[in-house]
């Protein structure tokens, strides 16, 4: 009975941000009333993998798109295992949408113990959490012999937070915030992080960007849009020397390039799915890997 109440409560804190989870642990069974909580600042990012779409195809030669799907749980796996880089740990995943990644950062309450941070302390640790996706999707294109690309976008204001559903309960966040995220990334282009002013403005000190100019965006006409670029080297607006010495250790592959953009990166180690998409001509198959491969259920292609 103890094993059924431990699995449970490591279920429901997979399932849902820890503050959440521990809400309704202590809360009474019979009275689950709509759990919501408004914020005034977030920092909303979407990130999809533009081509994948392209990419899945089913033939009997993978599984009726099974191989496909193992690829994609590799690319989403390996964004949910930067959260746990401690110069990441603000960030709450929300869901993915198809190949399509959302996350958010400032969700998680202040307590007695944890110092506030402000609002673009945590949209530098989003913007850098972009960055280094980038890179993670070149170490995977690097070893499965693909080209696939990336587009973000990022947005910040307020959003009100809570969770949905008796039955496999989803939190998630809703607002005018998330549908402008949501559109800097469907606007976007290919290899490149959009933001809007409301962002530019708040961490323009921190980045390098580039004014993409007036973009028409479905609801709200015309926007005000700046490709985020890089890092600049210095200005870091954390609270403490030991919390910029974490985050500069963290983030150091990231900012080794000046310009956000996919490329073929040297050598990476992740783990080959070569046999996904025969090599290009006089490029040498990758042949060592030691990262944890983690696969999706085996489905026969009745299933699919």
């Amino acid at each position: 009975m103890e094993k059924v109440k431990l699995d449970n409560k490591r279920i429901l804190f997979n399932l849902l941000p820890a503050h959440v989870a521990q809400h309704f642990l202590m809360s009474n069974p019979r009275n689950m009333d709509l759990y919501y909580q408004s914020y005034a600042q977030v920092g909303v990012l979407f990130a999809s993998i533009a081509n994948f779409n392209d990419f899945y195809i089913e033939l009997d030669g993978n599984n009726m798109g099974v191989e496909c799907l193992r690829l994609l749980n590799e690319i989403i796996a390996d964004f949910d295992e930067l959260m746990d880089k401690e110069c990441y740990r603000d960030i709450e995943k929300i869901k993915t949408i198809g190949s399509t990644y959302m996350a958010a950062v400032g969700l998680v309450p202040t307590t007695a113990s944890k110092t506030k941070k402000s609002i673009t302390s945590h949209l530098c640790t989003v913007s850098d959490f972009a960055i280094e996706m980038f890179d993670v999707l070149d170490a995977i294109n690097y070893q499965s012999y693909n080209d696939f690309v990336l587009r973000v976008g990022i947005n910040v204001g307020p959003v009100v937070a809570g969770v949905i559903g008796a039955r496999r309960p989803q939190y998630d966040i809703w607002g005018n915030t998330v549908n402008v995220a949501s559109r800097m990334d469907s606007t976007g282009v290919q290899g490149k992080i959009q933001v809007t002013e409301d962002v530019y403005r708040l961490i323009t000190d921190y980045y390098n960007f580039v004014c993409r100019g007036q973009v028409s965006v479905k609801g709200k006409g015309q926007m005000l849009t700046y490709f985020l670029e890089g890092r600049k080297k210095g200005n870091r607006p954390f609270q403490s020397q030991q919390r910029q010495h974490v985050n500069s250790e963290c983030r150091s592959s990231a900012f080794n390039h000046g310009n956000v953009c996919t490329r073929i990166s040297p050598a990476p180690t992740v783990t080959s799915y070569s046999n996904i998409r025969t090599p290009s001509p006089g490029v040498p198959k990758p042949t060592t890997s030691t990262s944890t491969t983690r696969y999706l259920p085996s489905a026969s292609a009745a299933m699919v």
